[in-house]
């Protein structure tokens, strides 16, 4: 097990080819990087591009993993370049990404059902879509799923679900197992279940078996007139108890590798959204959309947030307001990545696991 991070989230990542981010990752103790589309890596899925990226990743012993992008037919059409890359035919796109994959060694894709959108309430998930019922976008990415399968399964790879903001670890176990765990898996975002009313350790039990990559990221709740807000935090400062979950990502898959997923730097990226709730728990159409939840699950993510208001109030943490308050620049967006990481390092070596990889920095 190592730990590295998002490429696209390291600060001023935007301004770095590949291969500098891999340095300046390297030189900040992190084992590797994790691209969230191939296309990162290369635009035009160039082999001498994506082949010097993979000599460079092994020359500094890190790791390199990537993703294929968005699997929902229904959101498909928001990433045009799959079709372009397809020379208009969308599945040969992906099998472009997927091959090009494989030619470099990269053997685990991330993938997405949605994206969350800048509308109020349960309109920001592509779940509440009124032009298109949840049930039918699920039904549709597993068709979807099941004509890349064959490709991802002949090249040896796997394509790896998020728990992204719109889709519950319940609906991802039953598409994995549907399709087959020996082409799919999932991608465990620790933070993003929170925004489906799922407690996070709970969620990584039922995902553990099935997690082959993941984003490791805390994320804090407050309460809102219509519900809940949250905003990210470094590692250790919200409401994810990463010192439960390593250990249970660990037992399932000690190779697992563990890439953060830090706050952006760039512009905007301060900003958080008041006017209306991300966990809106007191619309009823918000709740019928979750229909795995148990009750049992829900007193513990209300106790979990109980818990959490405790060290607000006992000033561990910083309040809601005073966070979005706070400066952030790119010297704030570094010292979140280093609490982030020496936060998870910790929770391993609590739990007896080594991270291999590079070793942390002292002077920073």
């Amino acid at each position: 097990m190592r730990l590295g991070s998002d490429a696209l989230k390291l600060p001023d990542s935007a301004n770095h080819t590949p291969a500098e981010q891999l340095e300046r990752a390297h030189a900040e103790g992190l084992a590797g990087l994790f691209f969230r589309h191939l296309l990162h890596v290369s635009g035009t899925l160039d082999r001498a591009e994506l082949g010097a990226v993979r000599q460079r990743a092994d020359e500094l012993g890190m790791y390199l993993e990537a993703g294929l992008g968005r699997v929902n037919p229904y959101n498909i059409p928001e990433s045009p370049e799959m079709r372009i890359l397809g020379d208009g035919d969308t599945v040969l796109g992906y099998r472009r990404v997927l091959e090009a994959a494989a030619g470099i060694g990269i053997t685990e894709l991330w993938a997405e059902t949605a994206t969350f959108k800048p509308f109020r309430g349960r309109f920001a998930y592509d779940r509440y879509r009124t032009d298109a019922p949840w049930a039918d976008q699920l039904a549709a990415t597993v068709k979807f799923l099941h004509t890349l399968a064959p490709i991802a399964r002949d090249l040896g790879i796997h394509i790896n679900l998020e728990t992204h903001e719109e889709i519950t670890s319940f609906e991802l176990v039953r598409i994995v197992e549907e399709v087959g765990p020996d082409v799919l898996g999932i991608t465990f975002d620790t933070g993003n279940v929170v925004q489906r009313l799922e407690h996070p350790t709970w969620a990584a039990r039922r995902l553990a078996p099935y997690v082959r990559q993941t984003h490791i990221k805390d994320y804090d709740l407050v309460r809102v007139p219509d519900g809940l807000d949250g905003q990210l935090r470094p590692n250790g400062d919200g409401v994810v108890d990463l010192t439960d979950i390593v250990p249970i990502l660990y037992a399932a898959n000690p190779d697992l590798q563990l890439s953060l997923e830090v706050r952006a730097y760039g512009d905007g990226a301060g900003e958080y959204r008041t006017d209306g709730a991300r966990i809106a728990l007191y619309d009823p159409v918000w709740l019928a959309g979750h229909p795995d939840l148990t009750t049992e699950e829900l007193v513990a993510y209300l106790e979990m947030l109980q818990r959490y208001e405790e060290r607000v109030a006992a000033g561990a943490v910083d309040s809601f307001a005073t966070y979005r308050a706070a400066v952030w620049d790119e010297d704030a967006a570094w010292r979140y990545v280093r609490t982030s990481r020496d936060y998870v390092r910790g929770c391993a070596e609590k739990a007896g696991i080594v991270l291999d990889g590079a070793p942390v920095r002292t002077d920073a």
